[in-house]
């Protein structure tokens, strides 16, 4: 029954492309449905031990310790094989989960209630150890997916990974809306061992996937044969490589944008009585991860491989700094001029994001990652460690800043907020277009970036 329904919504594949990229579909839903159950957890669990106000510090401080571990992934890189780090990171995660759901079992205060500075570090701790999951991980299943990919293969099937993804990321969020009758302890475990299923998959995908699948993408083959690039050298490439500079650009752009409607939004429900505890507010983010993931996963099934094919990458790169742009002015019109009281401006601004979320998953992501098809093993394992890690996570650090600096007043974080997002996105769509030739040009010639 899987099989035919997959056959339906992508008749284009073969009977071997489906095996493939309907595991590594399984794959990434428990890695998306474990970081998108964690996200709103993290929030909540932050926002109670340690408090709102220090979100964009900690924003900023996520990139020294991410830039850390790119470090050690680059190098694991080198020495272990490809697959074998996904149990490696794996099985780190999981105990580390497994102590923050221990943790977070302890009442916030009264009796049995654990020191308050113990609860503080827990609270910087989990969210550091979640920010980085996000990054590292689903950066690595990127890397390892476009590694036994080629870019014809990867137009038919991208989509359908997307799509298990899609579908992760709605159950991860709808399992965080029990945080009131749950407690967050229970949906830890429930994340960790979403990452154990991970695991199980990825060893299961290569016992039974042919080697000449695995082996599909013959430029990266043959770039192996090439001289090893340290740590430094995936940066040294990353900076003297127009086309990843612009890779770069499309990623980290939209971080910065995203970050500060994404704060204007909790701090925004945190200041109603309906979500100052911990429980409600991950419910309440497990209710906008849901909504948003939903969006995307529809218009991923409905839409999004067939504008792939039929209108190409440059349309999937384009149309998401469009909307983006449109909504974010939107928002700022809704606040100047519509007479909204603070239960209205909370939802518009969830609208935003659902908009900005939803895009991001079901078009700019996918075209993102076939940017990476005609690129050596070098930009794929460790450019791309940079530029999704810790590229990603210093545009989140940018936006952090500058909300940091105006968070004591909601106006101006509105006014200039808004042209500092417009005058981003232009730059965005300049640099979508000049990618998106690029990438045409190199696959039309067999021709990779290395």
């Amino acid at each position: 029954m899987f099989f035919r329904i997959i056959k339906f919504f992508w008749p284009d594949l073969s009977n071997e492309e489906i095996k493939k990229y309907g595991m590594l579909s399984m794959a990434f839903f428990f890695i998306i449905g474990a970081y998108w159950l964690l996200r709103p957890l993290k929030d909540g669990f932050f926002f109670s031990a340690v408090g709102g106000k220090y979100q964009p510090t900690a924003k900023m401080l996520s990139v020294l310790i991410v830039g850390i571990l790119v470090m050690v992934y680059s190098k694991l890189v080198d020495i272990v094989e490809k697959h074998k780090l996904f149990y490696i990171l794996g099985s780190i995660y999981t105990v580390l989960f497994a102590i923050v759901a221990y943790v977070v079992n302890f009442p916030v205060e009264g009796p049995g209630a654990l020191n308050p500075s113990i609860l503080r570090f827990f609270g910087w701790a989990s969210y550091f150890i979640i920010e980085s999951f996000g990054s590292i991980v689903v950066a690595l299943f990127w890397s390892f997916t476009a590694s036994v990919s080629d870019a014809k293969s990867a137009k038919k099937g991208y989509s359908l990974v997307i799509a298990g993804a899609q579908i992760g990321a709605i159950f991860g969020p709808f399992m965080a809306t029990y945080a009131k009758s749950w407690g967050l302890m229970p949906l830890f475990l429930i994340g960790t061992v979403s990452i154990m299923l991970m695991m199980f998959i990825i060893n299961r995908f290569m016992a039974v996937t042919p080697k000449e699948q695995l082996e599909i993408n013959k430029q990266e083959v043959k770039s192996e044969s090439a001289p090893k690039t340290g740590f430094l050298e995936g940066l040294k490439l990353l900076l003297t490589r127009p086309y990843l500079l612009g890779i770069f650009a499309v990623v980290t752009i939209y971080e910065v944008v995203g970050t500060i409607v994404d704060y204007q939004m909790k701090m925004q429900a945190q200041a109603l009585p309906q979500y100052a505890s911990r429980e409600s507010l991950t419910a309440f983010l497990g209710v906008f991860g849901m909504s948003a993931n939903a969006l995307a996963f529809f218009m991923a099934l409905l839409g999004t491989g067939y504008m792939m094919k039929k209108l190409g990458l440059r349309f999937c790169l384009l149309t998401f700094p469009i909307v983006l742009g449109l909504a974010v002015a939107g928002l700022y019109a809704a606040y100047t001029w519509g007479h909204f009281n603070p239960m209205m401006l909370l939802w518009a601004t969830f609208g935003v994001m659902m908009i900005a979320k939803g895009l991001s998953y079901a078009l700019n992501n996918p075209a993102k990652e076939m940017m990476y098809i005609p690129t050596s093993k070098d930009v794929k394992f460790k450019s791309k460690g940079w530029i999704d890690m810790f590229g990603s996570r210093s545009s989140k650090a940018v936006g952090a800043a500058f909300t940091d600096s105006l968070k004591g007043n909601a106006y101006n974080l509105m006014a200039y907020g808004t042209i500092l997002s417009l005058g981003f996105i232009g730059v965005w769509i300049v640099v979508a277009f000049f990618v998106s030739n690029k990438f045409e040009r190199l696959t039309a010639e067999g021709k990779i970036v290395e």
